[in-house]
């Protein structure tokens, strides 16, 4: 059944180049078999790329337009041809190469939170396929060498003539005695059994920046798997998983932690020396700090993994009020509230700037 171009792709005849290109966007993007799985929805993207494909071209739409393409208009022939000679037409595509990439392989790391303030260097051990060192990826047994397969004449292809309602056609497919390499391995290596690889455990250093953040990638080009025939590596990704420490932990550059401090203290301000991950801090406690207050000690957080610099750590001030008091301690306490003579419990709003404090740590801002 004829076909016209023009109609499939919803355009005029006299439509621009850029008109036919946009035609052809929209309906790839409706009927690409990885979007749309409805029956019949394949064949009509073929039939939409193929439109394209002559209208696109000025030589061949000219050629349409004036009837010169013969088979231009007969979708169902597209796909005999494609059967018959493949992508690459009625050329023939030379033999397979046995030297083929590898594969890209991911792996995750554990990094504790200590290393990501600023970087460091791990070894990690990789299960993969190196390179045979028997046959040096050749595939063959030390002292061998693959001879030109006798059945394709190291084409790796072989060709046959079929009868159609078009004539005699010829179709072309792998050659079956060598699988379309063009040569045969008579003796393969014992090493790799003609594979040109092995599995292997080896050691990778891993340069760690600081401030990764878990699930964050680095890519190590050439150190995944050594391919097929010992072909060029694949890429090697490494996905990072920062581990929760037991007393700090991050909220972007910065480092939080919560500082215990005594009611006293609170009271009358003192001077202490707290460790962090990366040494001791010397921190100043005001008289009269509150529960909930933050102090925050700049450039003792994360390396920042873009920009120069590091965040802040902040300490989450929390005022620890005495259980139990001896007889003398209960009476200073008590002598203090009267000469204080302290208003009564009272509620307050809950937008006071304690909840928010709360609000803000617990849930976001």
């Amino acid at each position: 059944m004829s076909v016209d171009h023009y109609e499939v792709l919803g355009v005029a005849r006299d439509a621009s180049t850029e008109d036919i290109r946009r035609a052809y966007r929209k309906l790839a993007r409706e009927l690409h078999p990885d979007v749309n799985q409805e029956e019949g929805a394949e064949e009509q993207f073929k039939l939409v790329t193929h439109a394209y494909e002559v209208l696109s071209d000025p030589e061949q739409r000219q050629r349409y337009d004036t009837g010169g393409d013969q088979f231009a208009g007969f979708g169902p022939f597209g796909d005999i041809f494609e059967t018959f000679f493949g992508a690459a037409g009625a050329s023939s595509r030379g033999p397979r190469p046995r030297r083929e990439r590898g594969q890209d392989a991911l792996i995750r790391v554990d990094v504790d939170l200590a290393e990501t303030i600023f970087g460091t260097t791990k070894t990690i051990e990789v299960d993969t396929a190196v390179l045979c060192e028997s046959c040096e990826g050749s595939c063959c047994a030390p002292g061998t060498e693959p001879r030109h397969c006798d059945i394709c004449g190291g084409s790796g292809q072989v060709q046959r003539t079929v009868r159609s309602l078009l004539g005699n056609m010829v179709t072309q497919s792998p050659c079956g005695s060598c699988r379309g390499y063009g040569t045969v391995i008579d003796t393969p290596c014992p090493s790799c059994a003609g594979q040109g690889r092995v599995r292997a455990t080896r050691s990778i250093d891993v340069e760690i920046p600081g401030g990764i953040e878990s699930g964050q990638r680095i890519q190590l080009a050439g150190s995944g798997e050594v391919g097929h025939g010992g072909g060029p590596s694949g890429d090697l990704y490494i996905e990072f998983a920062v581990q929760p420490h037991e007393t700090f932990a991050r909220l972007g550059d910065d480092l939080v932690a919560t500082v215990h401090v005594d009611l006293t203290d609170a009271i009358l301000g003192t001077e202490a020396t707290v460790e962090s991950l990366d040494g001791p801090v010397d921190i100043t406690i005001r008289p009269g700090v509150q529960s909930e207050d933050i102090l925050s000690i700049k450039g003792r957080g994360v390396t920042k993994l873009r920009g120069a610099g590091r965040g802040d750590l902040k300490l989450h001030v929390h005022v620890i009020t005495p259980q139990k008091l001896s007889g003398k301690e209960t009476e200073l306490v008590k002598k203090l509230r009267e000469m204080r003579m302290p208003a009564p419990p009272q509620l307050k709003s809950a937008t006071s700037g304690t909840f928010q404090r709360l609000r803000e740590r617990f849930f976001g801002a």
